[in-house]
């Protein structure tokens, strides 16, 4: 039987029981959080209490993933060498069943990452299979009962061109340029594979992930560029169109709907 945790909480992935330490210093930022020491937590309908105390920070209140990983029975893992979470649920039918990895980077877009990452861990499947006939009507599925809310946009996972999403698919609110950047990200990545191909969705914190999908749009190794292209033109003729928000030549100028993604 799945096991639900009955809290609408993103997971907390600075994982305080996983012994790592991200050797680039780079990734980290410092935000001031609070212990919140007034959180109660249902699970199965018992009282839980994490060994770490959750976090809220910017209105959103974190677990630690490890703790909430092994309460629901799932088992987490950590390869430092390439710096990526691994979640591994008992019984999940599509463990083995996919065609494709994709290694979604949470460096570039961390609440998104969250979210995908505890929905998944809720009992959400970590497969895609792609169906992009039928999005619009999961997305309008998903999103039914689910009020708007000003400066936000609701994330669905699974996503609604994924066969598995639709009615009762986790929902979060996400900061607009963050979410449309993700929604860009992906769809790019899936752009190569028809429909009916499974995509299994991995977080990774490895930043080599999200180069590695920046290279695939044009030489990279300009890396060494200051300046923000001129215009698009400029760009796709250096053939490093689209741009996304942190890569070299962005600018906010050449991304016109902010999300995140310039020269689309």
């Amino acid at each position: 039987m799945r096991k639900i945790l009955l809290v609408s909480f993103v997971v907390f992935f600075m994982i305080a029981s996983v012994p790592v330490v991200l050797n680039a210093s780079a990734n980290l930022q410092a935000i001031q959080a609070h212990l919140n020491h007034g959180i109660k937590i249902a699970l199965n309908g018992r009282l839980w209490q994490p060994s770490q105390t959750p976090i809220t920070y910017n209105g959103s209140t974190y677990l630690p993933l490890r703790a909430v990983g092994e309460a629901l029975g799932a088992q987490i893992t950590w390869d430092g060498a390439t710096q990526t979470i691994g979640i591994t649920t008992d019984g999940a039918p599509e463990a083995e069943n996919y065609d494709a990895i994709l290694e979604f980077p949470a460096d570039r877009f961390p609440t998104v990452a969250a979210h995908i990452a505890s929905a998944i861990l809720a009992g959400e499947s970590s497969v895609c299979t792609i169906d992009r006939y039928g999005a619009d009507q999961r997305r309008e599925a998903s999103l039914d009962g689910i009020p708007t809310r000003d400066g936000y946009d609701r994330d669905e996972w699974p996503m609604a061109v994924c066969a598995e999403g639709g009615s009762g698919a986790s929902v979060a609110y996400i900061n607009p340029a963050e979410n449309r950047g993700a929604g860009g990200w992906v769809g790019n990545a899936l752009e190569k594979y028809p429909d009916g191909t499974r995509v299994k969705f991995i977080v990774s914190f490895n930043e080599l992930d999200a180069d590695e999908q920046r290279a695939s749009h044009g030489p990279s190794e300009e890396s060494g560029r200051s300046k923000p292209f001129a215009s698009c033109a400029e760009a796709r003729a250096a053939g490093m169109a689209p741009l996304y928000r942190g890569d070299p030549g962005y600018s906010e100028r050449l991304d016109r709907d902010g999300d995140g993604v310039a020269c689309e």
